[in-house]
Order: C-alpha cells, then sequence, then structure tokens
C-alpha cells in the first residue's frame, strides 16, 4: 500500500514507519523542514512537504495514497489559542481527510488517547467500545480534545471511509522516549532526592513499547473495519506505586508516599498533581481478538530494568 504518515519524526512516528516499510508499504511523510525531511528519508520513507496548516496538501498527499496514518498534532496553537483552538483546528484535518477519502474505503488510521477521569466510574477496565468521558480539569480538557477529534474520525465511517482510532495509553516508552511522561517523574525524582506517589500508589496506569503501538497501527491500517477504536496497551495496568518503586530502584532513591491531602498543594507533583491520581485499567482483548495483534516487546518494569533511561554519568 502507498501509506500517507503525519507526524513522522515524533516518538512513535519513526517505528510506525519503520513498521509499515518492513511490511512492505511504500511511505511517503509530511515533513515541514530539512531536518525532519532528512530524517523520515533516512527511514526509508519519501518527502512530502508540507505543514498541517495547509489542508489542501494534505487532501491532495491523502488522495494519491492507498491509506493514511495520522499521529501529529497542532499543539503549536496551544499557547495562542488554547485547547479549543487545538480541537478545531484537528477537526478540520480530520474532515479535510473526509473529503480525499469519502466513498473510497480506504483507510484513515488516527491515534487517540487512553484514560480521562470518568473513565474511573466504570468500575471496570475500559474496552475499546467505551467512548473517551472527559472531566472538567485541565488534563481532562486535553482529552476532550482529542475525544473531538476520535468522534470526527469514527463518524467519517458513514461517508465511506475505513477510519479507526489507535488509543495510546499515558505511558509510551522506548530507547528514544526523552520528553514522556516516564522522563518526567525520572526528572523529577533526581531534582527531590525521593520518588513520590500518591496516596497508597495503587492506582493502575497502562503502558505501551512504541514498536507494540506501530504493530497496532500498521495492523489497523491493513485489516481493522471501519469505524473502530483500538487500544494499543501492553501492560493494562500496572500500580503507580509500583512504577515508582522501580524508578527509585534504578535511581538509589526511596519512594515515599504523597498523602493525598496536600497533593494538589505546591509541592512534589506540582501540574502532574491531577494525572498521577489517576486510576486507568484498560483492556486490550477486543484489539488482540480482532486485529491479532500481540504485544511481543518488554513490558514497563522490564524495559526500566534495561537501564537506558538512567544513562551512567
Amino acid at each position: 500500500m502507498r501509506v500517507f504518515v503525519t507526524g513522522g519524526t515524533g516518538h512513535s512516528g519513526p517505528y510506525i514507519i519503520s513498521e509499515l516499510v518492513g511490511a512492505g508499504h511504500e511511505v511517503t511523510a509530511l515533513a515541514r523542514s530539512d531536518k525532519s525531511a532528512a530524517a523520515v528519508s533516512a527511514l526509508g520513507a519519501k518527502v512530502h512537504r508540507g505543514s498541517l496548516e495547509d489542508l489542501d496538501g494534505l487532501k491532495a498527499a491523502a488522495t494519491n495514497s492507498d491509506g493514511v496514518i495520522h499521529v501529529a498534532h497542532r499543539q503549536d496553537l496551544l499557547p495562542s489559542g488554547g485547547i479549543d483552538a487545538v480541537a478545531a483546528a484537528e477537526r478540520q484535518i480530520m474532515l479535510a481527510y473526509g473529503e480525499a477519502l469519502a466513498g473510497t474505503g480506504k483507510p484513515l488510521v488516527v491515534s487517540g488517547s487512553i484514560g480521562s477521569p470518568a473513565w474511573e466510574g466504570l468500575g471496570r477496565a475500559a474496552t475499546e467500545d467505551d467512548p473517551t468521558l472527559p472531566g472538567g480539569d485541565l488534563y481532562a480538557r486535553t482529552l476532550r480534545v482529542r475525544n473531538i477529534v476520535e468522534t470526527t474520525v469514527i463518524g467519517l465511517a458513514e461517508r465511506g471511509v475505513r477510519s479507526s482510532i489507535v488509543r495510546i495509553p499515558p505511558i509510551m516508552h522506548s530507547t528514544t522516549d526523552h520528553a514522556g511522561f516516564l522522563p518526567l517523574l525520572i526528572a523529577l525524582a533526581k531534582e527531590k532526592g525521593f520518588i513520590g506517589y500518591p496516596g497508597d500508589g495503587a492506582n493502575v496506569w497502562p503502558a505501551v513499547h512504541s514498536r507494540d503501538l506501530a504493530a497496532v497501527f500498521r495492523l489497523a491500517l491493513e485489516k481493522g473495519p471501519a469505524g473502530k477504536n483500538w487500544h494499543a496497551i501492553g501492560d493494562e495496568g500496572i500500580p503507580f506505586r509500583e512504577i515508582a518503586k522501580a524508578i527509585g530502584d534504578r535511581l538509589g532513591l526511596p519512594a515515599v508516599s504523597i498523602p493525598a491531602d496536600v497533593l494538589m498543594l505546591p509541592g512534589y507533583f506540582g501540574f502532574l498533581a491531577n494525572l498521577v491520581t489517576l486510576d486507568l485499567p484498560a483492556s486490550n482483548l477486543v484489539t488482540r481478538q480482532s486485529l491479532g495483534w500481540e504485544p511481543a516487546q518488554p513490558g514497563l518494569l522490564s524495559d526500566l530494568d534495561n537501564g537506558h533511561y538512567f544513562p551512567a554519568g
């Protein structure tokens, strides 16, 4: 297949491109700069020079492809327009793809998010059939943006697009994870001299290795039916306390409970306070059964033991 990919130079993008090229697909990746163009070329992809602002260019690239994988985001709008501006812009991108792919049955696979405060009220692990249910804080408002995008993408199935969403958990780990949630926790632990966890730390978080994530995108592109959500989850729920302890063991620092009554005060977690308390068990059963996907890479705790998050020196 000729596949158009956006976000090819982010954390997940290079893994997705490599996965597609390795499976024999012809990949064209969006590149805004010379540096990005060189990076995607090195991965074996052709280059489409342009930007997310150029909707006509995105439509042309989609029209000339056999399928689209979209993992880029308009985060550049946050400083000036906030979350609502991001939502409006990304929805227009999805509608542009819809115009290009309507009636063709071609696949459009877009990244989504796992987890929101409202999911905690389910009383069970969230499944692929559960909607993203936003709450009211900043993190939840960010998820609402993803919900708007997800709803728009799934709606394109009614227009003859084989559209689907790959939901990504809060922790995506790999040897190239330099700006995700784990590096934040590690840097915070080094600064404070201990690694904190909220309350008893029993709240669980899902995680996925970037290579396993890339395989979900490829399988959804190749054979995923229209209008579906997929859960790219390797670990379905690790207690936060265990994540903290694994980091502390590698750093030689104690793992310490941060009491619930002081979590929201200025202190250890800062702007992460609303995030670290979430309890987000999530299932990957439908994804494994429908796509024939099985995680093959190390789980989160094993990956922390590999040492690449803790370089010597």
